[in-house]
């Protein structure tokens, strides 16, 4: 049970969330599962490696809360951080969420201390009052922009881009599909205001594209691909070279303060999980595939286009990620304008947490 004061911070941050937007923070739909530690294991990590780390450390909890989304998460599915962590007597709990809104929504009411998302949420949520810290970026590589898209569905009439003037176009409002469109538009001469928002959760809109009443989805894996295979759906344009700053692990300001040591391990463990990963993308979709309860040739495809690694919080990051920011605030989508500069620790901190694999970006 939450104390008085945390239900009357997540009234307060709810009231400052519907001034962003219709359907931004809807708690009631947030949490879709909490899970206990994973089980599985696999070959990811070398076993010594894995129980080498047996030391005590300073930290102030014993129980990591990390969120990840309905898509899957990878370092979930291999039980990486309950390998490296219960050794140290910390303890791993998972919960999952609908996307990355909702997700941060239960970061800034205290529900978990961790999560990864894209480039999107963490902006709305500090525009929402949260008190986040960016802990760790996502390597952006050739493949990225693949597993996003606008989609349509088998037979539309819609040709090209600037056609969707006027249209119903539905996604999730503060993900990064959010951030694609509105990039998207600028390529074709459109503005954000040509077409009709409608902001659902992926979870929710795929029934009702493969219905055929949504008649413009911008979404990503593994539900793209999986329209794309059964249902036939086109991809308009993908977000191959939109130029985003990718997506981020995101944490507590109060967490990342009081646990370096527990977050530089977290990030390490990630980042290894993330090099095995791209070096074995068969592999992993044969342990994603069961979970997510997809066919492994569909599989296939999502894990062939996903980026698994971790980079550093740099200066030149954050530029980027403060050109995001004020992109939405010039759309009048963002009431005020903000400075992710407030959303950082200190560069000192920042040594503390991030393992030289992290340091430099290949």
């Amino acid at each position: 049970m939450f104390s008085n004061s945390v239900k009357t911070k997540s009234i307060k941050i709810r009231k400052l969330s519907l001034l962003l937007m219709s359907g931004f923070l809807a708690l009631s739909s947030t949490l879709i599962s909490c899970t206990s530690p994973s089980k599985n294991t696999n070959n990811a990590t070398d076993p010594k490696a894995e129980t080498a780390a047996t030391k005590t450390i300073s930290s102030k909890t014993k129980v990591l809360r990390i969120g990840y989304q309905s898509s899957g998460d990878l370092v979930r599915v291999t039980g990486i951080l309950e390998k490296r962590l219960e050794p140290l007597g910390i303890k791993v709990e998972w919960a999952q969420f609908a996307q990355g809104p909702q997700l941060m929504e239960a970061m800034n009411v205290g529900k978990i201390d961790v999560g990864s998302v894209g480039e999107t949420p963490p902006i709305f949520a500090q525009a929402a009052g949260a008190r986040i810290v960016y802990l760790a970026g996502r390597r952006i590589t050739a493949i990225s922009g693949k597993g996003s898209a606008i989609a349509l569905p088998k037979g539309s009439p819609i040709k090209t881009l600037a056609d969707i003037k006027g249209q119903k176009v539905v996604f999730q409002k503060g993900s990064a599909s959010h951030y694609f469109i509105i990039k998207a538009l600028e390529e074709v001469g459109l503005k954000y205001s040509d077409i009709k928002v409608l902001s659902m959760p992926n979870v929710e809109a795929r029934g009702a594209f493969i219905q055929g009443t949504i008649p413009v989805w911008v979404t990503g894996d593994p539900h793209l691909a999986l329209v794309e295979k059964l249902h036939g759906a086109r991809v308009l344009r993908d977000a191959t070279n939109i130029g985003t700053p990718g997506g981020y692990y995101v944490g507590t300001r109060d967490f990342a303060r009081e646990n370096p040591e527990l977050l530089r391990i977290i990030l390490e463990e990630i980042d290894k999980n993330g090099q095995w990963a791209e070096a074995n993308r068969k592999e992993v979709a044969k342990l994603i595939a069961p979970v997510l309860k997809i066919d492994l040739p569909i599989q296939e495809i999502i894990s062939g286009r996903a980026n698994y690694r971790l980079k550093g919080i740099t200066p030149e990051l954050m530029k980027a990620q403060q050109s995001v920011a004020d992109l939405f605030y010039q759309e009048k989508i963002l009431p005020k304008k903000i400075d992710v500069q407030e959303a950082l620790l200190t560069p000192k901190e920042y040594a503390s947490i991030t393992p030289p694999t992290l340091i430099s970006e290949k």
